[in-house]
């Protein structure tokens, strides 16, 4: 059985989508403070639509980054800690 795509038919490419998310998880930003860099970068998205992001792919992001990069282990990460699987 092959796995869904989570990103299919979303609005913005997966690329801005995981750019955002690992923003906000990395660094101490508030979701208005990643949209107003993402609209610097000529990408115009609602703060809203951050946070569902972030609800939906922080979780996964953590544990892939814990999984797989040593430096990253000892970093601060900023995820909600609701489990959703993908």
């Amino acid at each position: 059985m092959s796995r869904r795509n989570p990103f299919r038919q979303r609005q913005f490419p997966r690329y801005v989508i995981l750019m955002a998310v690992r923003w906000y998880c990395r660094y101490p930003l508030s979701y208005l403070d990643v949209r107003d860099l993402l609209a610097e970068r000529g990408i115009t998205v609602d703060a809203a639509t951050i946070y569902r992001w972030v609800q939906k792919f922080g979780p996964e992001i953590r544990k892939r980054a814990y999984g797989q990069h040593r430096s990253w282990r000892e970093l601060q990460w900023h995820v909600p800690s609701r489990q959703i699987t993908l």
